[in-house]
């Protein structure tokens, strides 16, 4: 499950609640373009807006939807005794891995961090992946941390934020963390102005935020890095540039809400409140940029 596209669905919501139906569809539309894993309760799943129950039934919902597909399951939380409970509950839901970040409200130390991949390691049956977004959870992995959590049993994949722009630079970072890593352990990208760089670079994976509302899109790029045409990646990459530049200017979580509802998978004002959605000129630029790219 740790190669190909990972797509991290949208968690939409309705009257501050789950919409459980629009999910259970967002879902079908990956399993129908054929993804290699499902990254349920990622950032974009708003997993740090939901409580335990809400978080199981997510990871339930998307094991059913999934028809097969390795479901990965975010299991975040401030404390180790609340990460150890959603782990339990994802590895019940039939979780084929679990995506453990860092979250903070007191800052954390890299000894802090790798305490609790120990004990939450120490307790799983399936794989584990290291979620590394310092931009929500505000806690950043050194090298030295990656090397040390990656020695536990059941980590099998690291999930980065992002690679050097340019093709050498970024081939230099991903064979520098080879070198220092397991051999066993999948380097996956993440942030998706860099998903084909990172691909063509010798990353695993692509930890794919637009898979999840555009699956097809993306697995077009995955495909073309497969098939050896680097060049046809970059260019479909390339395609979607307006959206990554939404990506820097709003944050992914927003703009993905706006593609939702513009393609008609999720019902207005679908975040977690307080936050809000795009404003009126910005929706705009996300509905022009779907019509440029045949997307509506």
């Amino acid at each position: 499950m740790f190669t190909g596209l990972s797509a991290f669905p949208l968690t939409p919501f309705v009257d501050d609640g789950i919409d459980e139906g629009a999910y259970g569809t967002i879902v079908d539309r990956l399993v129908e373009a054929g993804v290699d894993s499902i990254g349920a309760l990622g950032s974009t799943g708003s997993y740090a807006y939901l409580d335990r129950s809400e978080r199981n039934s997510i990871a339930r919902l998307s094991v059913q939807h999934a028809e097969g597909i390795p479901v990965i399951v975010g299991i975040g939380a401030l404390s180790t005794s609340s990460v150890l409970e959603l782990a339990e509950d994802a590895q019940e839901a039939g979780a084929s891995a679990v995506l453990l970040s860092a979250m903070t409200y007191q800052q954390l130390t890299q000894e802090d961090v790798f305490g609790l991949f120990r004990d939450v390691t120490a307790n799983l049956s399936v794989p584990l992946v290291v979620y590394d977004n310092p931009g929500t959870t505000h806690f950043s992995f050194t090298d030295e941390l990656y090397a040390s959590i990656a020695e536990l049993p059941h980590v099998a994949s690291i999930k980065i934020p992002g690679v050097p722009g340019q093709l050498d630079q970024a081939a230099e970072r991903i064979g520098h963390l080879r070198q220092i890593l397991p051999g066993h352990i999948n380097i996956g990208v993440s942030g998706d102005v860099y998903g084909a760089t990172g691909l063509i670079a010798g990353c695993d994976l692509w930890y794919s935020v637009i898979a999840g509302t555009m699956p097809r899109l993306a697995k077009g790029i995955v495909d073309a890095v497969r098939a050896g045409d680097h060049a046809a990646a970059i260019a479909l990459s390339d395609k979607l540039s307006p959206l990554w530049e939404l990506f820097a200017r709003h944050g992914s979580l927003r703009v993905t809400a706006a593609i939702a509802e513009e393609l008609k998978l999720a019902r207005p004002s679908c975040l977690p409140r307080p936050i809000r959605g795009l404003g009126e000129d910005d929706r705009a630029d996300v509905a022009a940029i779907l019509r440029a790219i045949d997307a509506l």
